[in-house]
């Protein structure tokens, strides 16, 4: 439980950092998001979502 809130916590972070630094990029990708078809963005989201638990998987296997 304690990974899932720090994991939670540095998305937050890192979340937090982008829209600080670069403020019309963030705002440009959330228009163009707005826009996708949903298929597009449900499949860009599993791939994410996929390349999250292989990344995952290699950190915890070492």
């Amino acid at each position: 439980m304690t990974d899932l809130l720090s994991a939670f916590g540095l998305v937050l972070v890192i979340e937090g950092a982008l829209y600080a630094l670069f403020p019309g990029f963030m705002r440009r990708a959330a228009k163009a998001a707005f826009e996708m078809p949903e298929n597009q963005m449900r499949v860009g989201a599993l791939a994410t979502a996929g390349l999250g638990i292989v990344v995952v998987w290699l950190v915890r296997g070492i």
